[in-house]
This record gives C-alpha cells, sequence and structure tokens, in this order.
C-alpha cells in the first residue's frame, strides 16, 4: 500500500501561478499530517489524492480504494445505513468507540456538526480503504470526542493524509508531516511540533546562509568596481593620444607595459571578479527563503456608548421531543470577553441562534460569523468583495494578509477555501466598527499560525466577544468569562463564571 507523487504540477483554472510545481513525494503506511496556510493546496492535494482534480504536469499512483472525508458534513455518508445496521464486530466496535447512535440516520438534520464527523469518519474506517484521506476531521468535535477519533484512527494501518490545524492530533497521530509553501511541498519526519521545530531550524540556517551570502555579495561587487575603475585609469594612461609626437622615451615605456601585459591585468581582474558576482548571485537565488508573515494586526473594533450591550430575560429553548435548554438571565458589558463551552449536542449553536434574535443592536454594529457557510453564498461573498471600494479592499485584505492568506491568490478563485472565507468574513467585519462579534467555532479551518495571529487580534479588539469552541487553549488566551453548558437529566444548563 502506497501513495505516490511524481513530479506534480497544478495550476488552478485562471489562476496565473502554479499551486504546485513539480511535486515528488511518496507515502508509505502510516499517518502524514498536510500542514499549511489557508490557500496552500492542502484540500486540492487530497483532492488530486483522490482523483478528483487531475494535474496538469506528472502522474500520481494511488491504490484501488482510496476514499476521501471531505471537511463538509451536510449529508450523510454513502453506506452510512449499512454501517447503523451492520452487525459485524468491526462496525459494532466502530460505533461504539465513536459513540454514534443507532438513531443518527433519522437525526442526521438534527445533529451537531461534530456528531456528523464522528458518523463520516466511522463509516470510512469501516470500509476499511487502503488510503484514507482527511479534511480536518477535529472540527467541532469536543473534547471527549476528539480522543475518541484519535484512538479510533490510530487502529488504521493504511496509507493515511491528515489535513488538520489539530497540534494535538498531529502530535499524537502522525509521523511525519508535509509542509505546504506554494508551489513548493517538503516532508520532514516526526509530528507537527517537532517537524515545525526542525523547520524553523532550517529556515533559520537558510536565513542566516542568505545573508552570509549577500554580504559576500556585496563586498566582491565594491571590490570589482575599484578594479574596474583602475582598469579604466590603465587604459586612459596607456593611450599614446596627448603625447608629443617627438616624445619618443614615453611612447617606448607605454609599448613595454603593452608587451609585459601588465596594462591588462586589473581589467583582467575585474572580469574574474564579474564572474564571482554572477556565481553568489545563482548561490543566493538557490537559497529559498519563505517570506515571513506580519504576526499581529489590531482589530479596529468600536466601543458601545452604551455600558450594557444587552440584557436578556430567562429562556428555555426545546432542542428536542425529549430535552430543553434553560438559559437564565443574562447581561453582557460591553466590553465582556465570553467562551460558550460544552459538549457536542447540548445546544451551543442553537443558544447563539436564539440570542442573536433577540439582541437589541443595530445590524452594522454586529459582526457574527456561523460555523459553515454553503458554497453558493461562498461565491455571494467573494463577489461582493470584488465590488468593494478600492479603500475598503485594500482595507480588508490588509486583515487577510495579517491572518496568513495571499490577497492576489484569493481574488483568483471564486471557490475560496472555508478558512480563507473566515479571514475574508472577519475583514468585512472589521470595517464596520462592530460593538459586538460572535463567532460560532472561529478557530475551524484556520491554519496553525493564522490561530495565532486571531488570538493576538482578539485580545487587543476594544468591542464584546462571543466565542463558541473546543479550543480552549484558544479561548483561555482570548475570553475572560465563560458560559458552559451542562446536561442534567432531561434538561440542559448555562452556567456563567468569571475567569477561564
Amino acid at each position: 500500500m502506497s501513495l505516490a507523487f511524481h513530479h506534480i504540477t497544478f495550476t488552478h483554472d485562471g489562476a496565473s501561478v502554479a499551486l504546485f510545481e513539480d511535486v515528488t513525494v511518496h507515502f508509505d503506511a502510516g499517518w502524514t499530517g498536510v500542514v499549511g496556510a489557508n490557500g496552500s493546496g492542502k484540500t486540492t492535494l487530497l483532492h488530486l489524492a483522490a482523483g478528483l482534480l487531475e494535474q496538469q504536469q506528472g502522474q500520481v499512483r494511488r491504490a484501488e480504494h482510496t476514499m476521501l472525508c471531505p471537511q463538509r458534513t451536510d449529508n450523510a455518508p454513502d453506506l452510512f445505513s449499512d454501517f447503523i445496521t451492520a452487525v459485524d464486530a468491526e462496525a459494532c466496535t466502530l460505533r461504539g468507540k465513536l459513540h454514534v447512535g443507532d438513531d443518527w440516520i433519522e437525526r442526521w438534520p438534527t445533529l451537531s456538526h461534530g456528531e456528523r464527523k464522528r458518523a463520516q469518519i466511522g463509516v470510512a474506517l469501516w470500509q476499511e480503504p487502503d488510503v484514507l484521506l482527511l479534511d480536518e476531521p477535529t472540527n467541532h468535535i469536543d473534547s471527549a470526542a476528539r480522543m475518541l477519533l484519535i484512538n479510533a484512527l490510530q487502529e488504521f494501518r493504511g496509507v493515511g493524509l491528515v489535513v488538520s490545524h489539530d497540534r494535538e492530533l498531529l502530535d499524537l497521530l502522525c509521523r511525519q508531516c508535509l509542509f505546504l509553501v506554494p508551489p513548493r511541498a517538503v516532508l520532514r519526519p516526526g509530528g507537527y511540533s517537532q517537524a515545525t521545530a526542525d523547520g524553523e531550524r532550517d529556515a533559520s540556517s537558510r536565513r542566516n546562509r542568505r545573508q552570509q551570502l549577500q554580504q559576500e555579495l556585496q563586498r566582491i561587487k565594491d571590490e570589482a568596481k575599484r578594479r574596474h575603475a583602475k582598469a579604466a585609469k590603465a587604459d586612459r594612461q596607456k593611450s599614446k593620444r596627448g603625447l608629443a609626437r617627438g616624445d619618443s622615451d614615453a611612447r617606448a615605456k607605454l609599448d613595454l607595459v603593452r608587451v609585459s601585459g601588465k596594462d591588462g591585468q586589473a581589467g583582467r581582474v575585474a572580469k574574474q571578479l564579474d564572474g564571482r558576482i554572477a556565481q553568489l548571485e545563482d548561490e543566493i537565488a538557490a537559497v529559498h527563503v519563505d517570506p515571513q508573515q506580519k504576526t499581529q494586526f489590531w482589530l479596529e473594533g468600536s466601543v458601545s456608548p452604551r455600558r450594557i450591550l444587552f440584557s436578556l430575560p430567562e429562556k428555555m429553548i426545546p432542542l428536542d421531543d425529549t430535552r430543553t435548554l434553560r438559559i437564565p438571565a443574562i447581561t453582557m458589558q460591553r466590553d465582556d470577553r465570553i467562551a460558550v463551552t460544552g459538549a457536542n449536542g447540548l445546544g451551543k449553536s442553537t443558544f447563539i441562534r436564539h440570542m442573536l434574535q433577540d439582541l437589541d443592536l443595530e445590524a452594522d454594529r454586529l459582526v457574527y460569523l456561523p460555523q459553515e457557510i454553503d458554497l453558493a453564498e461562498t461565491r455571494r461573498i467573494m463577489n461582493d468583495v470584488r465590488r468593494l471600494p478600492r479603500d475598503e479592499r485594500g482595507k480588508v485584505f490588509t486583515v487577510v494578509s495579517a491572518l496568513g492568506s495571499n490577497p492576489k491568490r484569493l481574488l483568483q478563485n471564486d471557490d475560496a477555501s472555508p478558512g480563507e472565507l473566515r479571514k475574508v468574513l472577519l475583514a468585512l467585519g472589521v470595517i464596520r466598527r462592530p460593538y459586538l462579534i460572535v463567532m460560532d467555532e472561529p478557530t475551524n479551518h484556520l491554519d496553525l499560525q493564522a490561530i495565532e495571529h486571531l488570538e493576538s487580534a482578539l485580545s487587543d479588539c476594544p468591542c464584546g466577544l462571543i466565542l463558541v469552541s473546543h479550543d480552549h487553549r484558544f479561548l483561555s488566551n482570548v475570553a475572560s468569562i465563560r458560559w458552559d453548558l451542562i446536561q442534567r437529566d432531561t434538561q440542559i444548563e448555562m452556567r456563567m463564571e468569571s475567569g477561564f
């Protein structure tokens, strides 16, 4: 079992530059993490591996039984009904490990995205593919379910590629990581932490080497300039023009210099230095140094003139036939940073939807980023961005660039990746100077560098924040108040705590 890319070149339709250029990489049994900035081609790589896209050059050699689990979970996976009703040991074991309910076929429309993702991967593992391709498998999954999923994936014995921003998943699961920096791909051993540390050491070494070469180049250029000046002076001095016709001694001395070759020595050295300059310039060009992204940006929000941003009365929200979500009376100050937490299926997103309906805030002062946006809406948003006035579009792309994506590349593609779209939506919100930003799973689909940049930006944001997330590390760096959903029999309650 193996998967191999041989000299692959791929360019999206309408793009002016290649996403992959002469990429060669071989994958054996075991898990490989695929890491890179949003828009660097992670999902495209999986689609090439699955045969859903065709490369312009090169060859992909894949096993016959190759399966892809995409990011989206709108529809139940093929064979889901068979998986639920199967009585073989593998199906029963997987359903137990992943806590997949027997009633999930009927409940699919009401399942959380995390529950749907567990079902999707359970069906894939049950079919025992030779190659399994996973696109952000831990998105929307709570901590407990995430460990269940990791344990199940660790038992897979085929060739696995996993695109993820989940550092713990990549460290626990992967024996190597493929880093995408278009149009290149670099394979490094170890999980994300080890591979990243190795990559940083390599990048630092390359930067130092490039700096040394550039310093040597400048030294040689200065010397060449001096030698060329000396050669030019020698040329002027050896010329017989200006000598008196009768000055035979001076003319004889010039002839002697020409015969001995001393008059051309400065010129020959200058030409040798020119050759060394060309050699150094080639060496510098061969030392690839990735551009370093900006590490942070100021999220230019605004502060509500009201000290109390909103107050809502106690509310009971029915979740299904048996469970009810009780929300106590809540009040939010204008600069509160609130984390909404709880296990999958307890109604976090349902609470957010009901809260947004009841808020008394100007529409242009509220920014809401949902968990998922369909393809049609993605294309509409990107078209709207292209039609923005130049100054507003420039502000949007400043934020997008600070979060690690290339605005020019983004403009070329109507089908922006989910991670890129979240950056665009946040940027569109920034230019509205909101009083409140509500984000449902803000780190989903974002690359690791972008998550760190987002943490920094939200930490400095002057407006109110409500963040729904399973990423406790992210929340602990941003939020100061916690609204935690917990289940008590058939009722789910919200517990409010200061600090995180």
